[in-house]
């Protein structure tokens, strides 16, 4: 399998050349998902990275880092709230790329909020987490209608979202997943072992990675890459496929570094400082 090729950095280029990202998520417990994915998308190249979160944490969310920008939104006190859409709605103006679901948590209004942006929003989103979790029961919503939209299941989610137990999604990963990017349109990454990425037609199996991924906020790191690298408007498959290639070799880099006991999802984030290294060199770049 060839090696991704990264997105191009010109020597002239400033932060508007390298794409506006938002990423919508977290609730009360759960601020630490939406910051991985945050960090995540500014060490993927974007050139601007917001997080919008319920208002409720959105100074928890705002510590974590200091080059993300934080958007507080409308919320019950734990989750967001309907009203949010209309915020979150307001603030896609000029992004090229968005994501939804880490760390939302469940709840009538997070569907709804999470429904409308899917249906609305013209820019290509990234779908993960509860954002995922939102479409269980409701599968016919995913229609993505021609617009760039990549799900980003692990093999619980995906149970959910095609009503089947978790064992037959294992034994039938490429074909379940082939199958499920062709009926709805989208592009399908499948996490585990040799990730499976696929739009209907194309499949991938990544090749990186190692146990040390599996950790808690592991997928929240991937999912900001996702939505970082599609926030350069490279390919989305090709984004797709790059973002898992690089955070399988940052797992694989913190692992060597600490052994895959000790790793947790910050030092996936530090591991991608060689995960980058590494690609740039297979790629021939300086």
């Amino acid at each position: 399998m060839d090696w991704p090729t990264p997105p191009p950095r010109p020597t002239g280029g400033h932060k508007g050349t390298f794409g506006s990202v938002l990423i919508v998520g977290g609730s009360r417990g759960m601020a630490g998902a939406i910051s991985l994915s945050g960090q995540a998308a500014l060490h993927s190249g974007a050139g601007l990275v917001t997080v919008a979160v319920p208002d409720c944490i959105a100074d928890v969310v705002a510590h974590f880092h200091p080059a993300y920008m934080t958007l507080p939104l409308n919320c019950d006190g734990k989750h967001l709230d309907a009203y949010a859409a209309e915020q979150i709605e307001a603030n896609m103006l000029g992004k090229s790329a968005l994501g939804i679901g880490p760390g939302l948590g469940q709840s009538e209004a997070v569907r709804s909020v999470v429904h409308r942006i899917y249906r609305e929003c013209k820019q290509p989103l990234v779908l993960d987490a509860d954002g995922l979790n939102a479409f269980a029961g409701c599968e016919e919503l995913l229609q993505s209608g021609g617009k760039v939209r990549v799900l980003t299941p692990h093999p619980g989610e995906f149970a959910r979202l095609t009503r089947r137990r978790i064992s037959e999604v294992q034994e039938n990963r490429e074909s379940l997943a082939r199958e499920f990017a062709q009926a709805y349109r989208v592009i399908l990454l499948l996490k585990g072992e040799r990730t499976v990425i696929t739009d209907g037609e194309r499949l991938l199996l990544n090749p990186t990675g190692c146990d040390a991924l599996a950790t808690g906020g592991s997928g929240d790191v991937l999912t900001g890459l996702v939505v970082g690298l599609l926030g350069q408007q490279i390919d989305a498959f090709d984004a797709t496929r790059l973002a898992a290639w690089l955070h399988g070799l940052a797992g694989e880099a913190a692992a060597a570094k600490y052994s895959a006991e000790f790793v947790s999802a910050l030092e996936i984030l530090e591991g991608l400082s060689n995960a980058w290294k590494h690609m740039h060199s297979k790629a021939g770049n300086p």
